[in-house]
């Protein structure tokens, strides 16, 4: 996307972090708001740590991590931007404050993108004189290493939006979907949240430990949806008969599963199981430890299976 050459960060947490890391990384340059006074300093080292990995997949081509700049707020932040990635904690007051704080300072055909995980476009929109610039670009932690960005667009965003977010998104290597409908979660999020249900439902039931239920997923279905999703995995599951033989194979089986699955609720209790459970699954790794691994991990199966898909 040509036209789109300066980028604005707004929020450095973990996600402002990364995008930024993949913003410079793609040839765009970046300017980044953050409150907190450490977010410099934090971001640097982020996009450090990021940048071997990056380089790795073949990212790192277009510049280097000198076009970079932080400003001490989030109007002198997208002065000039073409693209604003939106990054503040998921609360709608602080979210329609950072709107209605550069709303009046946008460039005429400036995009804002926003990172939130759980809330609405129609939520967000509310913040806005004008909501046409704002589109939902909801992304994967960390978004330099995972691809998938959701979309979601609606009548009240601007012609010409969703098409030029998407084919940004696309320039620098990620891989879109668009949500036709907005739901609580997105797409993605629903999906883990139902997984996870069923995760914390075992568990609590005494089926198998944290760390073995977490085994069953990476060792097992996890590896064939890191290449494709379950629909297609289980259409390929009948052999020539596809996704119709395998429903009328399966169907009572899925529709037994499905109706003994389980109900379970964060509480005190499930709570303190699952954070023992996940004390002895990391063998004493720390969180960072874990990160770092998982990174590894996620650059090799990047690799893996990058040059396959269509």
């Amino acid at each position: 996307m040509g036209d789109i050459a300066h980028t604005a960060v707004l929020g450095a947490g973990v996600i402002g972090a990364s995008w930024t890391a993949l913003f410079l990384a793609a040839g765009r340059s970046v300017t980044v708001f953050d409150p907190d006074p450490g977010a410099e300093t934090t971001v640097r080292h982020y996009i450090d740590k990021a940048w071997p990995a990056l380089d790795e997949l073949g990212l790192t081509t277009r510049t280097t991590p000198d076009a970079l700049r932080f400003v001490a707020s989030a109007r002198e932040a997208v002065l000039n931007a073409e693209f604003v990635q939106e990054n503040v904690p998921e609360r709608l007051p602080i979210k329609h404050a950072i709107y209605q704080e550069i709303e009046p300072l946008l460039q005429p055909a400036a995009i804002v993108s926003s990172s939130t995980s759980g809330l609405t476009l129609d939520a967000l929109q509310a913040g806005w004189q004008d909501p046409r610039p704002l589109i939902l670009g909801h992304p994967f932690n960390p978004p330099h290493l995972i691809p998938l960005v959701e979309l979601t667009a609606n009548a009240a965003t601007g012609a010409q939006v969703l098409d030029r977010t998407e084919a940004f998104y696309e320039d620098i290597g990620k891989v879109t979907i668009r949500i036709k409908k907005g739901m609580p979660g997105h797409v993605a999020n629903r999906l883990q949240a139902a997984i996870w249900r069923e995760a914390v439902h075992m568990a609590v039931e005494g089926v198998a430990s944290v760390g073995d239920i977490d085994k069953a997923m990476w060792a097992g279905p996890g590896l064939r949806w890191a290449a494709m999703g379950p629909t297609t995995l289980f259409h390929l599951g009948a052999g020539d008969g596809g996704l119709q033989g395998f429903c009328d194979h399966f169907k009572d089986t899925f529709n037994g599963w499905w109706d003994d699955l389980g109900d379970p609720r964060l509480d005190d209790d499930s709570i303190k199981l699952l954070v023992d459970g996940m004390a002895a699954a990391s063998e004493g790794k720390t969180p960072a430890e874990l990160s770092s691994q998982r990174d590894k991990m996620l650059t090799a199966l990047q690799i893996a299976t990058r040059p396959h898909r269509s």
